[in-house]
This record gives structure tokens, sequence and C-alpha cells, in this order.
């Protein structure tokens, strides 16, 4: 199985660079993917930048060109519900969008039967499988995802919980769900918590960033590990 990796940004990437056997590198629409090994698998790896467009071109190169059988997006988001606190870790069972008008995707392409992309069952299971005893330093919760292009403070953070009951917020799942979701690949998502709403904001982030990603990380290679078994 050839595992396609997406992060965000360069610091969500860094820690796994440092534990993956490259091989190659190639780059395509001003991009730089890795190839290699990582966690037994065969892995092409990159961060695409932030927000919903730079997401999905990230993830359309990955299945178009380099045809991976899979995709994982790993990395840091907000927390949304109140049982999920910082260096926590969430896991997409499904992930939609906070900020698309109710029928986009319903009454016109890809005509869902919901607004939220389904994890693939396999890799949901194997997460579930590898994780199920992992000792994470914060709690692993399974559950919805949202995206939408802004960060989320305090503002805003309400009515997004009261009309999507969202696990986490983030900037780029729901569109690297979206492109997996019309080219018929496997997604799953595994984003650790930087801010929360008993810490907001850029200073909260910032203080976290680094060792949710170093979280992020060693549960993602848990994941990856099982995939192969």
């Amino acid at each position: 199985m050839r595992i396609g990796l997406i992060c965000a940004n360069d610091d969500e990437l860094a820690p796994f660079l440092e534990e993956m056997e490259v091989t190659g590198t190639q780059e395509h629409v001003m991009l730089k993917f890795y190839e290699g090994k990582l966690g037994g698998n065969d892995v092409v790896a990159l961060y695409s930048g932030v927000c919903k467009v730079n997401a999905a071109i990230a993830t359309q190169v990955l299945i178009d060109h380099f045809e991976v059988d899979g995709v994982i997006n790993a990395g840091v988001a907000g927390g949304m519900d109140p049982k999920v606190k910082i260096l926590d870790t969430v896991v997409s069972t499904e992930v939609g969008y906070h900020d698309v008008a109710d029928g986009i995707l319903t009454d016109f392409h890809p005509w869902m039967k919901t607004i939220f992309f389904q994890a693939d069952p396999a890799m949901l299971a194997s997460a579930k499988k590898a994780l199920a005893s992992y000792p994470s330093k914060g709690s692993i919760h399974f559950g919805r995802m949202v995206t939408g292009e802004a960060f989320i403070d305090q503002e805003g953070r309400t009515q997004i919980n009261e009309k999507y009951h969202p696990l986490s917020v983030d900037m780029e799942t729901g569109a690297m769900a979206h492109a997996c979701y019309v080219n018929k690949i496997p997604f799953l998502a595994v984003r650790s918590i930087t801010d929360a709403d008993e810490e907001t904001g850029d200073d909260a982030f910032n203080a976290n960033l680094e060792e949710a990603t170093r979280i992020a990380k060693d549960i993602t290679l848990q994941v990856l590990r099982e995939l192969v078994k």
C-alpha cells in the first residue's frame, strides 16, 4: 500500500522526515514531495500549505502523479468539544466544512447524501486497533472534524459547535477528504490539539505546536505500522 501523507505546514512535516527513509524527492505545483519508507509503508510525504485550495491541490497531485492507494492527513488542530483538551488527539470518523452553505455538496457535485466525508472504514478500523492501548500523552478521540478558511479563536466557536458538533477544527482536512472522495481514494486524518476552549489564540497555538506535532507523528506512525499487517 502506497500512502500519501499530507501535513499543512513544515513544522508538522518535520518530525516525520526525521524518521522517514527518504529515497527521492520531486517537485510539482511549487510543492516538494518526499518519497520513501515510513512505518513499514511506501510513503509520499509533503506539506501542502495552509488553506483548503492548497490542501486539495496537494491531494490531487498525490493521486494523479504518485498513484497513492490512500491518504493520511496528520498535524494539529483546534479543539472544539469541551472534552477535547490541549495535546489530545482526534482521529477522523467524518469530516465536513463549517463555512460552506447548506446544499452545496448535496444538491450539486458531488451530490453527497450528507455534508460529511466519511473516513475509510478499513483505515479507521486499523487506527482503532493500533491505538486501543497506545499510551499517548493526551487522550485519543475518534469523531467529527470540520474545516474552514479561518483560525477559530473564541469568535465563531459557539456557532460552529451548535451547528456541527465537531471535536476539532482546522483549515485543510475537509478539502483533502473532498478530493479523496471524488477520486474514490481511502482517507483518514490524525490531528493533535494545540488550542481549545480553555486556552485559545495564536499564543496557545505557538506554545503547544512543537509538542502537538510530535504526538501527531507518533500516533500516525502507530497507524501506519498497523496498515502493513
